[in-house]
């Protein structure tokens, strides 16, 4: 067997001591549901440190779309939006009934981006461009929002900081006590981020859309069309890098684990669509 070099050793011992460092507070943010998340989080940073950021955040993103007068200008989006939104928060009692009383937020920004987030708290934000240049469905935009929402309600945000913070600490504390180069640390902090950081973030979005088109059934939109959503998504083009070294899945890797799903969500759709109004 070959011994391992400083550089192998360096890295295994990185990863010990940020598990060591987050494992000091494990959490359940949210029930399984009938899709089965039951993935342990570890949290060095607290909710209500993430809340305020978030909410200081999207006050500052409001007011900033106001002053350029982009901020909800069609009405028409606007309220089509808000009414997938009025259906699917009810849902998220599912997963956690405190989510129910968050201060809900929903707006549409007037932007060519194919974007769309919710921040902690239940801050959504739509920017039109994902709506119009995809020529999105009611479903389709079910899909985007259930996904967007099951980042808040898992707290990615929350776990993404926790990481990084725990990361930071190992990395420093391993550099000084290695006595590293500013090339070899580089390196180091390179190994880390495609062994530990970029697969955690893989796993966030595998979450957030098997929870996504989870609330989208129940909220009687058909989970299949998050499947037509990413196949919209890919077709938009550009170059992506390779998946080990991407914090999302590949898109058809995504397709092919919502695929997998369907058996589980379709029945809760076809429940639930009689109760759908609209």
């Amino acid at each position: 067997m070959k011994p391992i070099t400083w550089g192998k050793k360096a890295l295994v011992v990185c990863i010990a001591a940020v598990v060591g460092l987050t494992a000091c507070k494990q959490v359940n943010t949210t029930s399984s549901g009938a899709i089965g998340i039951n993935r342990k989080q570890y949290m060095m940073v607290s909710a209500q440190e993430t809340d305020q950021m978030a909410a200081t955040s999207y006050r500052q993103t409001l007011q900033e779309a106001t002053n350029a007068r982009t901020l909800n200008t069609d009405k028409r989006l606007t309220t089509r939006v808000r009414n997938i939104a009025n259906r699917l928060i009810p849902q998220v009692a599912t997963f956690r009934q405190d989510a129910l009383k968050w201060q809900w937020e929903v707006n549409v920004m007037q932007s060519d981006e194919l974007n769309a987030y919710c921040m902690s708290g239940g801050k959504i934000m739509f920017y039109s461009g994902i709506i119009t240049r995809l020529k999105l469905t009611d479903d389709e935009i079910a899909a985007v929002m259930g996904h967007e929402i099951s980042h808040a309600l898992r707290e990615h945000s929350r776990e993404r900081l926790s990481q990084a913070y725990g990361s930071s600490m190992a990395l420093n504390i391993l550099g000084k006590a290695a006595k590293l180069d500013t090339g070899s640390q580089d390196l180091l902090e390179k190994a880390f981020t495609v062994a530990y950081t970029l697969p955690h973030s893989r796993d966030h979005e595998t979450e957030a859309d098997l929870m996504g088109v989870e609330l989208a059934a129940r909220a009687g939109y058909d989970p299949r069309a998050a499947i037509s959503l990413w196949q919209k998504m890919g077709s938009t083009g550009g170059s992506k890098p390779a998946e080990i070294l991407s914090t999302h899945p590949s898109d058809q890797t995504r397709m092919n684990t919502l695929n997998n799903a369907m058996p589980k969500v379709v029945p809760i759709y076809e429940a639930a669509r009689g109760t759908r109004k609209g």
